[in-house]
């Protein structure tokens, strides 16, 4: 379930950790390692434990059993401020009364740090954020994308060994978020510290990091590099979770591909033929049915099609060559899906 690591390579490491909350327990026996340096990911469902995991290796959260060490440290009972860790929140939790270098310097500040020093320091946080020239506004004078960037600032001040960003980006536009995933992967590479990013966002969790980690109901259900999860998903839920997947079992997955068991295929995978007796290679399955769905997205169009054999499958196609009104004209029509066979992968239930 997880790599074990040179004990000079871990920036974090958690073994049997568990959270519980009464009678319910949100974190089930975690044991992950995160490389020094390593943008990395958890991804999962609300309720899912993954925040969870994030406060407890930062410290607003003491596990019911496990342990969690930072650089080769056991710091699983010391306090927040005592941990090399710094964290970043989706509300971003500025002073609206201070501005943007007050900010920044506040941690510094908390620890008297000398005020010349304060200076300097915030002042090559702000750089490596891209907001120098912006230290005398206050957060109201501020984009959201800029009000996150001091966030991540007033954290780096501090150097941290290991920066926690929990769902940072949740509170912005669709166009912004992805502008500021952009921005936050080429930040972790400059400052060169582990980031550990929470998130519930799919794409978000592939687009930037380095590894990702899916976590249901307490547990991590697979960890691996974003094409390794993606590509082949280990269990029928990261499957359905990261990103669309058709499963394939029962007596489907005997009547298509000739073998029992459950089977995953991406719908970018899959190609639509309209004509039912064109031949198939020999690397190849496929399966016929009926469109009965056609969503058109501009870049693409989505098919939902009834396998004859029994399921239903989603196919991705991109719009190269055609319009709204050539594919929605396709509802109802008989066609035959065909995918390479190294393209289906079984997963486990």
């Amino acid at each position: 379930m997880f790599c074990v690591m040179p004990d000079q390579n871990v920036a974090v490491r958690l073994r049997g950790l568990r959270k519980s909350f009464g009678p319910v327990e949100a974190v089930a026996g975690v044991d992950l390692d995160i490389a020094d340096g390593e943008f990395f990911a958890m991804l999962g469902p609300s309720g899912s434990g993954k925040t969870t995991v994030l406060r407890m290796i930062a410290g607003f959260e003491t596990p019911t059993a496990g342990t969690v060490e930072l650089g080769g440290r056991d710091v699983t009972r010391l306090a927040p401020f005592e941990r090399d860790v710094n964290t970043v929140f989706q509300d971003y939790a500025l002073f609206p009364h201070m501005s943007v270098r007050e900010n920044v310097e506040y941690g510094l500040r908390v620890k008297k740090v000398p005020r010349a020093e304060r200076r300097e320091r915030a002042a090559e946080a702000l750089r490596s954020v891209r907001l120098a020239g912006f230290e005398q506004r206050r957060p109201a004078q501020l984009s959201g994308g800029q009000r996150q960037r001091v966030a991540l600032a007033r954290a780096l001040v501090n150097r941290p060994r290991v920066l926690l960003l929990d769902e940072p980006l949740g509170a912005l536009d669709l166009k912004l978020r992805e502008e500021m995933q952009v921005e936050l992967k080429e930040l972790q590479r400059r400052v060169g510290i582990t980031f550990l990013f929470v998130t519930h966002d799919q794409e978000e969790a592939l687009t930037m990091s380095d590894r990702v980690a899916v976590f249901d109901q307490g547990r991590i259900e697979q960890v691996g590099t974003p094409a390794e999860v993606y590509e082949r998903p280990s269990t029928v839920f990261v499957a359905g979770f990261v990103g669309t997947s058709n499963l394939i079992s029962g007596e489907a997955a005997e009547a298509v591909l000739g073998r029992p068991g459950t089977f995953s295929v991406r719908p970018e995978k899959l190609r639509l033929v309209l004509d039912l007796d064109a031949p198939v290679g020999d690397g190849d399955h496929s399966a016929t049915g009926r469109i009965a769905e056609v969503v058109y997205a501009g870049a693409a169009t989505r098919f939902v099609v009834d396998l004859d054999a029994g399921p239903r499958i989603v196919v991705l196609q991109q719009n190269l060559q055609v319009s709204s009104m050539d594919v929605t004209g396709l509802r109802e029509t008989r066609v035959r899906l065909v995918w390479d066979r190294r393209h289906e992968f079984s997963v486990a239930s």
